[in-house]
């Protein structure tokens, strides 16, 4: 069987007004060459033709090496800064994590990456956490968040926006934010652990909000459904970040484009990705 090759129809990019030299993607579960479970659904059944980039998730890492591949030649870049992801808050330079994993050290744990250098691919996987990409207007840095309902609690978004708006010279209220797709209130069931850690030293109208994104479940006493990209919104929003877009796009729902590992448990891992890339900025100019 010969399987269509990835194209821009295939992922999702943030639709925000910043610099031409900012580029930005999250791929979804199409444009591979993955096997069932790891593979596209269509016709109501999982297909050969996954775009599966997760080595840990069990696949055959030939089919994940050519899609990564895939991506790489996609994107028009050489290399991306892979983690190693744990569902903390650690932080690190791109240009870090990929002089690493190039050394033959292997890729670096953490939860999320930046960077000022151009070419340099910060990136997270996802499988129902949230992809958070963040910029400033003008493309002088990037970064890439993996915010999971732990990290997200840890701070890993606001830390990952102050060392952005850092690299960028900037006030973090100056910065763009993308949340890309995750799983969606109507499917991210959890307890009261959850919810008392997000609850944990806010106050005032903040609190009230950040109650309003748990909903007790209509079917299940003492669980809750969670509205990761609101709370997404109202940690940046706490830091200054007013510019947010995305948070729209359900993981569980949307079976025939997205990877879901709360859905089906046995799946592959999407990619969201950010870079500077001077090329661009070059022929906007």
């Amino acid at each position: 069987m010969t399987l269509p090759e990835l194209g821009f129809a295939d992922v999702v990019q943030p639709a925000w007004n910043v610099s031409p030299r900012v580029r930005a993607l999250v791929t979804t579960r199409n444009g591979g060459v993955s096997e069932p479970p790891f593979g596209r659904w269509q016709n109501g059944a999982d297909q050969p033709g996954g775009l599966n980039l997760g080595m840990k998730a069990g696949d055959d890492p030939a089919a994940v090496a050519i899609n990564r591949e895939r991506l790489l030649s996609l994107a028009g870049v050489t290399d991306v800064a892979w983690l190693e992801q744990i569902h903390g808050a650690g932080i690190v330079r791109a240009e870090d994590a990929l002089a690493q994993t190039r050394a033959g050290s292997g890729p670096t744990q953490a939860d999320a990456s930046v960077t000022d250098r151009p070419g340099t691919v910060c990136v997270v996987m996802v499988a129902d956490c949230m992809p958070v990409l963040l910029c400033d207007e003008a493309g002088r840095a990037v970064g890439a968040a993996h915010a999971g309902w732990r990290g997200l609690a840890a701070g890993i978004v606001e830390q990952t926006a102050q060392r952005v708006a850092e690299l960028a010279g900037v006030d973090p209220g100056a910065l763009h934010a993308y949340l890309g797709p995750s799983i969606g209130p109507d499917a991210f069931e959890v307890g009261p652990d959850v919810r008392d850690a997000f609850m944990k030293g806010v106050g005032g109208a903040q609190r009230d909000a950040t109650a309003n994104a748990f909903i007790a479940h209509p079917q299940n006493p003492g669980k809750y459904l969670a509205d990761l990209p609101a709370l997404a919104r109202l940690r940046l929003q706490a830091l200054g970040v007013t510019r947010i877009v995305g948070g729209d796009l359900c993981t569980v729902a949307q079976r025939e484009r997205f990877y879901s590992y709360r859905r089906d448990r046995e799946t592959g891992r999407m990619a969201a990705l950010i870079w500077l890339d001077d090329h661009a900025q070059a022929l906007a100019d």
